[in-house]
């Protein structure tokens, strides 16, 4: 099938990309660092994957958690997204209950893709700071998701969904989308940053 075959190639160059654009910015933060180091940077690093990631451990997402939570629902529905398109592209039949499941977070997802698109477009504070590829990105994912819905129960679209996939992995490394790629080296940096000055991970002592 054609569209398979785009699908092959557009994902070989997104991944090539990213990997580039990955470690070009792991490597540009190795700056040299000297202050003393107090603790191993690998527990910081644990920590900026994991309790740092709370909304408790983020203003911004704790002051707006419909918002977090959407965003979470957004992000879930992509990467189940992803994985129904490896399922499609090798032709492998899941259980039933995966797709019923499935269909429904697929569902809930792009529903919150959609109501994320509104606020931006709606709040004049988000709108002011929004441009054309914040909302192209969400457009793309959310329609990506609705495909990836649709071709669950009605396998003649695939054709549809690889091509607009295909378009998707594309323009992750060149749009907001590459974010997939620098939340990864952001982390890692932060967390070797505060991990080494025993900031991050914060032990808890009693009395």
């Amino acid at each position: 099938m054609i569209s398979q075959l785009i699908l092959l190639i557009a994902f070989g160059i997104c991944v090539s990309i990213c990997l580039y654009q990955f470690f070009q910015a792991l490597f540009a933060g190795n700056v040299a660092d000297p202050a003393k180091s107090r603790s191993g940077i690998g527990a910081g690093i644990f920590y900026a994957f994991t309790a740092a990631m709370s909304p408790y451990k983020k203003e911004s997402a704790r002051l707006h958690l419909p918002s977090y939570i959407a965003g979470i629902m957004f992000h879930l529905g992509t990467f189940l997204g992803f994985f129904w398109l490896s399922l499609h592209f090798f032709n492998i039949q899941p259980a039933s209950w995966l797709k019923g499941s499935s269909l429904a977070v697929l569902i809930i997802s792009s529903g919150c893709g959609a109501a994320i698109f509104a606020k931006r477009l709606i709040k004049p504070e988000l709108r002011s700071l929004s441009h054309a590829d914040d909302y192209f990105s969400n457009l793309i994912v959310t329609l990506f998701q609705i495909l990836s819905a649709l071709a669950i129960g009605y396998p003649e679209i695939l054709p549809v969904l690889f091509i607009l996939a295909s378009f998707l992995f594309l323009y992750i490394p060149l749009g907001k989308l590459r974010h997939a790629v620098y939340f990864f080296t952001s982390r890692i940096h932060l967390g070797a940053f505060y991990g080494k000055r025993g900031v991050w991970s914060i032990k808890r002592r009693n009395g």
